[in-house]
């Protein structure tokens, strides 16, 4: 067994690193897998959440006809050929006015794979703040504004949950910096890091059609899968190798995102923290059996990588992916 590439693999995942997506374990059935495409089968959102040291937080004032005057976080479709955070530096420049940074991802939200928002923590790096005197259609203007007093009408309230979410995460981060990875991809998917632990003791699974590797499913675009979401697919893979009825599988968030944007690579890969537990506690002490030869769980010695995991099971140190 390359326990070393394991090892390297899992230490380059809960490093926010990426890791190239070659082939994948567990696929829809019945459904060919094309190439996701932005504009046709799939959209990505990007939002931004700013917070200066006045505690004030960045908005726009919407041009939309539907939702004119009201005020939101910068956000926007990501177009083809942009990287995530080109989308996210273009949308704040043309609704702001202002160049920005993404110091990292807050969290994720979907509504099934076809439709993935990411939120990003932020900072403004430069520009002129935007005017009524500068309003065009992508907005108004821009203003700062004291995150306890925010402008009415708001566009929506699910801002509400996100700029709270910015300010726990300044005052205590409760996961690493997180960053998109530039490395294509031509599906949703996601690699799992599926753990199982007993006591201080952590087991990882491992897919074996040819190299010892991280498991990867693919997510489907069908009605489904849009409706069940992106925990359809982890779900595909484990049941077909576990007693899943046994079983409580939870998906804890991310540990990462692998996105590229050019030459046609719409994909993602999401790198997802899974924890794999009997529903029945007494049964904690070994992982539960493998069905086939096209996976088994590999048992972490390396103490760093055990202490890492622990520690990001047991505080919850992901970005949270949220529907």
């Amino acid at each position: 067994m390359a326990s070393e590439g394991l090892a390297g693999a899992l230490a380059a995942v809960l490093g926010g690193q990426g890791l190239s997506v070659h082939s994948c374990d567990s696929e829809p059935a019945g459904e060919p897998l094309a190439p996701v495409r932005l504009r046709k089968n799939v959209c990505y959102v990007v939002l931004a959440v700013f917070l200066n040291e006045q505690d004030e937080v960045l908005l726009i004032q919407e041009a939309k006809k539907e939702c004119r005057g009201s005020w939101y976080l910068p956000a926007g479709r990501m177009e083809p050929g942009e990287t995530i955070v080109e989308a996210l530096q273009r949308e704040v420049k043309e609704e702001a006015g202002l160049h920005c940074e993404p110091l990292t991802l807050l969290s994720v939200e979907e509504r099934g794979p076809s439709w993935i928002r990411f939120v990003f923590l932020a900072r403004a790096t430069g520009g002129i703040l935007k005017t009524s005197k500068e309003a065009d259609a992508e907005s108004l203007q821009a203003g700062w504004y004291p995150r306890t007093s925010l402008p009415t009408p708001l566009r929506a309230q699910d801002i509400l949950h996100l700029v709270e979410l910015a300010a726990q995460y300044r005052q205590q981060a409760r996961h690493p910096l997180t960053l998109p990875q530039e490395l294509p991809c031509s599906l949703v998917c996601q690699r799992l890091v599926a753990t199982f632990t007993s006591v201080q003791t952590v087991w990882v699974l491992v897919g074996t059609v040819g190299m010892p590797h991280l498991p990867i499913t693919a997510c489907g675009l069908t009605p489904v899968e849009q409706r069940g979401g992106i925990k359809m697919a982890v779900l595909r893979l484990l049941q077909g190798c576990l007693a899943l009825p046994h079983l409580a599988v939870e998906t804890k968030g991310l540990l990462g995102l692998q996105h590229l944007g050019k030459e046609h690579a719409d994909g993602i890969c999401l790198n997802v923290l899974v924890t794999v537990a009997f529903r029945n506690p007494a049964m904690q002490s070994e992982p539960p059996k493998v069905r086939g030869e096209n996976f088994f769980w590999w048992k972490v010695m390396e103490e760093d990588l055990q202490s890492q995991l622990l520690q990001r099971l047991q505080e919850s140190s992901v970005v949270p992916v949220n529907r």
